[in-house]
């Protein structure tokens, strides 16, 4: 027996009205009859591992998050509006923006990944990506004011790590160099870590467990990217212009991005 897609879809909407209450008012169930959905939706995947006597415990916490995950949601909301001037205001962000509830589903995913919960964060994960087309596996770990603008095509996955005031556009993709090794590599660190303050535009793929993207770095579109790039660099296509130090003027370079 495994957990009803259906159920977790219909729970998803319902803590939107539960987050969101003023955005999403037709979203109604009371918070004791959405955890005893969600308790029992719980239950039934992690009894599919024997895990069954933990539902209590994760479901309280799953559930005692919930505000934190809203004031994280807030500053993401804050970030689309502040980075883009076709927003009118923090409303329209929350009620119509793609990027928005990708990350929305992905905050509540990340919470149950973390916690081992089997089956429920890829429904929800997929849900998101058959929305939006935004493919952002539940284990990625993601900060505090992240923007995703368009968003159609972004692949984020299971082991990135993204900071706080990252900025990624359309087509992006934060992949693994290499998945030949198949289930050996289970639980290794095959995706790209993107520091703070990152922008990277559309089209980008970075690759590798081992790549780097510096803070403040600004990575452009179409760049192919499977090396470390430094702290406050530009990266167009196969071109870096670093700085020497903090204190240079930043100067222009072949860096060997590309493989």
């Amino acid at each position: 027996m495994f957990p009803d897609k259906k159920v977790i879809v219909r729970i998803l909407k319902d803590l939107q009205g539960l987050l969101f209450p003023r955005h999403f008012p037709k979203y109604k169930m009371s918070e004791k009859r959405l955890k005893k959905m969600m308790k029992k939706q719980l239950r039934i995947a992690l009894e599919s591992c024997g895990r069954g006597r933990e539902t209590e415990k994760i479901c309280e916490d799953f559930c005692g998050s919930l505000e934190n995950i809203r004031q994280k949601l807030m500053l993401d909301a804050q970030a689309a509006f502040d980075g883009d001037p076709a927003a009118y205001s923090i409303d329209e962000v929350i009620l119509t923006y793609p990027g928005f509830f990708a990350i929305y589903i992905h905050r509540l995913a990340n919470k149950l990944y973390k916690a081992g919960v089997p089956y429920i964060p890829r429904f929800m994960s997929e849900y998101a990506h058959g929305k939006t087309g935004i493919d952002i596996n539940p284990g990625a770990d993601i900060g505090e004011y992240f923007c995703i603008d368009h968003g159609t095509g972004i692949v984020i996955g299971e082991t990135a790590v993204i900071g706080r005031g990252v900025k990624i556009y359309q087509g992006v993709t934060l992949g693994a160099l290499s998945t030949r090794g198949g289930q050996q590599l289970k639980n290794v660190r095959r995706h790209p870590k993107v520091e703070d303050n990152v922008t990277i535009y559309a089209g980008a793929t970075i690759l590798g467990g081992g790549t780097i993207i510096g803070a403040n770095s600004v990575i452009g579109g179409n760049a192919f990217i499977t090396e470390s790039v430094p702290a406050n660099a530009k990266v167009y296509m196969n071109k870096c212009i670093r700085p020497r130090n903090l204190n240079a003027q930043k100067t222009e370079c072949s860096c060997p991005l590309s493989e």
